[in-house]
């Protein structure tokens, strides 16, 4: 859903109303389940490519994978939309030895699709940045919790969907 597939496209098809639902229902579950039951992602190490790791988007990415009980590790990878072939490819792999999936943020799309086909693992076109789809999802979830408790449980469950 929200991870590239073996074309390597990056991003989430949440076009699809079934998508979103199921998206959604992942995300009440969590809503609900209490702290014990949420380290369902321990062990798992995630790689966050981005500038800066202080922006909201970063911030959000990284709480909720550590509250899901994964690693986040910021990597600055030195790639931009000049950079070789051979270099992408190189580094995608290092990424699919290291890691579990992939945050990219604030790269160009065609690089971020270049990484996904390399890497052979998930990898996320600003999953966690406001403008991506799942935020307005977090919308549609009932309940009173905050707009910050509803994001955290969209990406949790876009994590989980994805890593499953």
């Amino acid at each position: 859903m929200c991870s590239a597939d073996r074309e390597g496209a990056v991003g989430a098809d949440l076009s699809s109303p079934v998508e979103a639902a199921a998206l959604l229902r992942h995300a009440r579950v969590l809503a609900r389940a209490d702290a014990s039951a949420r380290q369902l992602m321990a062990g798992k190490q995630l790689a966050l490519l981005s500038p800066d790791c202080a922006d909201e988007g970063a911030v959000e990415f990284i709480q909720a994978a550590k509250a899901l009980g994964a690693h986040v590790s910021f990597v600055q990878s030195g790639l931009d939309e000049t950079s070789s072939e051979p270099q992408i490819d190189a580094t995608a792999r290092m990424l699919g030895q290291l890691y579990d999936a992939v945050e990219c943020q604030h790269l160009p799309t065609d690089l971020v699709r270049r990484i996904a086909r390399g890497a052979g693992i998930p990898v996320f076109a600003g999953l966690a940045m406001p403008g991506h789809p799942t935020a307005a999802l977090a919308e549609a979830l009932d309940g009173d919790a905050s707009r910050q408790v509803k994001r955290r449980s969209i990406l949790q469950a876009a994590l989980l969907v994805s890593l499953g």
